[in-house]
């Protein structure tokens, strides 16, 4: 299916040039002369790089039919990462280099989005925020409580973030996946 640049969408998948990507951003530029372009960012799933790719607004581009899934994360073993579809119960193994960044922030139980291209998987989304346990993280000092200070703390899932000194050992918070950092107390 094609459609005009004009109609491009952000998580569409493109195919152009021969290679295939997913859409991250798309931004609308008209120059002072001559005719308005889209600019689109799209990361590859092959190469896994991103690059911005310019359209003229009239250009025609093809969108790739995908499937999106929301899985389980199970278990890792020898074989990969298993994911769960909690419909079907049916368990998909994806290897450590589709999930790789997603991984600071998975644990046991957790529901991603994985996105499938004819049928094999192309990426693993998590979701906007995920709630994890701090297992270790060091007293905050009384009277240092100039310019919003932090301390480091270690998350279950090894991860150590920066977090406000008043949170503690042993407390769930919320951690915002696009940086990795600390969002409020769960």
């Amino acid at each position: 299916m094609s459609v005009v640049a004009t109609q491009l969408k952000k998580g569409q998948c493109i195919e152009y040039q021969g290679e295939r990507g997913i859409v991250l951003g798309i931004e609308h530029r008209t120059p002072g002369k001559g005719n308005a372009l889209i600019a689109a960012t799209i990361r590859s799933f092959k190469t896994n790089k991103t690059k911005t790719i310019r359209f003229a607004s009239g250009e025609k581009v093809e969108i790739i039919e995908t499937d999106r899934q929301k899985l389980e994360y199970s278990y890792k073993d020898q074989t990969g990462y298993h994911f769960m579809d909690t419909n079907t119960y049916e368990s998909v193994a994806l290897q450590e280099d589709l999930v790789a960044d997603a991984l600071p922030l998975l644990k046991e139980g957790q529901e991603v989005e994985v996105l499938f291209l004819a049928g094999e998987a192309v990426t693993v989304s998590l979701p906007p925020s995920v709630e994890l346990t701090i297992t270790s993280s060091a007293e905050g000092v009384k009277g240092n409580t100039a310019n919003n200070p932090s301390k480091p703390a270690t998350l279950e899932t090894g991860l150590t973030i920066q977090v406000p000194l008043f949170v503690k050992e042993g407390e769930t918070i919320k951690i915002n996946t696009l940086d990795n950092s600390y969002m409020s107390r769960a």
